[in-house]
């Protein structure tokens, strides 16, 4: 256990919870006004290849975090106004976007740098790390905190942010009320697809920061699909936090701890194909723990009160 629990598995967690943790936060506020944002996949892969193109040209790690967050808003206009003023299924376009995503970065790799499969060089900047000494001599926190890129401290405070806004403000209450409530906030004066527009954008924009940390927060690389399902993985976050950031949060913290005891486990000597199924393994495990409470929560008091004839009698009788 000692060869498991190391430094390098809390550092590589923390580095794992962030693209998730920021795209479930761009869930979470699409889900809070009323659109179901299946699209987390396809838009991180966008903008870490976004990413990768703006720290190449530039030749600057803000460059490519700008250019990131840009091209996963620019993408994310297909949802913004296909689910809200064409009225399209958010599902259905959801889907079609991560595929659209697959197909368009790995046939843009090819178009703009003339390889497949890979890309990386060496004037691409990626992200810096903060070092902060009186952390890095801290055990646990100190190895998971002690050296982490400015994106991965941003994710954290931006889960803060979001509730705040979420929970404490008038912009936060309006944009409940147009997910809970649609109709009472036009009564009221709110511009419905304004606001789901602007959130699905702004989103866009957490997304495109989750594939910047993706492309330049470890290594400086692009390779073709490498979301690798953590789009998908923010969904269930999102779905089992019920839209609260905190809880989808403390979901990609378990999911992150998953993916880099995979990585651990693997550089102990089991088979990839074993450890690469980890995350997804407590991604189900999770879904299904919570819809047993779910399902007990909301079990009807019909079912609860129904007895035999014999039962209800022997209760009758108690009761008396």
């Amino acid at each position: 256990m000692s060869g498991i629990f190391t430094p390098f598995l809390f550092q590589s967690a923390v580095q794992a919870i962030s693209p998730i943790l920021l795209a479930s936060l761009a869930g979470v506020l699409c889900g809070r006004v009323g659109v179901f944002n299946l699209a987390l996949e396809g838009q991180m892969l966008v903008g870490a290849f976004a990413a990768i193109v703006g720290g190449y040209f530039s030749h600057s790690a803000l460059g490519g975090v700008a250019a990131a967050m840009a091209g996963a808003v620019a993408f994310s206009l297909v949802l913004a106004y296909g689910a809200t003023v064409f009225r399209g299924d958010p599902v259905v376009i959801g889907i079609g976007m991560n595929l659209l995503a697959s197909g368009l970065t790995a046939y843009l790799l090819r178009v703009i740098f003339g390889v497949s499969g890979t890309f990386s060089d060496p004037g691409i900047v990626g992200l810096g790390r903060i070092a902060i000494p009186p952390l890095i001599g801290m055990p646990i926190l100190g190895w998971a905190f002690g050296r982490q890129s400015v994106l991965t401290w941003a994710a954290f405070a931006l889960t803060a942010v979001v509730s705040v806004v979420l929970f404490k403000t008038p912009v936060g209450l309006r944009l409940r009320g147009v997910g809970e409530q649609a109709d009472a906030a036009e009564t009221l004066g709110i511009d419905v697809a304004r606001y789901r527009v602007g959130t699905v954008l702004v989103a866009g924009a957490l997304t495109g920061l989750a594939g910047a940390q993706l492309a330049l927060g470890a290594v400086s690389v692009f390779a073709e699909d490498m979301s690798a399902g953590r789009g998908w993985i923010a969904v269930v976050a999102v779905m089992l936090g019920r839209n609260n950031p905190l809880y989808a949060a403390a979901a990609c913290v378990l999911f992150g701890f998953a993916d880099a005891l995979s990585i651990n486990l693997q550089s102990e000597g089991l088979p990839n194909q074993l450890t690469d199924i980890s995350p997804y393994v407590a991604t189900l495990a999770a879904l299904v723990i919570t819809h047993r409470r779910r399902t007990r929560v909301l079990k009807p008091p019909a079912e609860v009160d129904a007895a035999t004839p014999g039962e209800t009698a022997t209760t009758q009788r108690a009761v008396h």
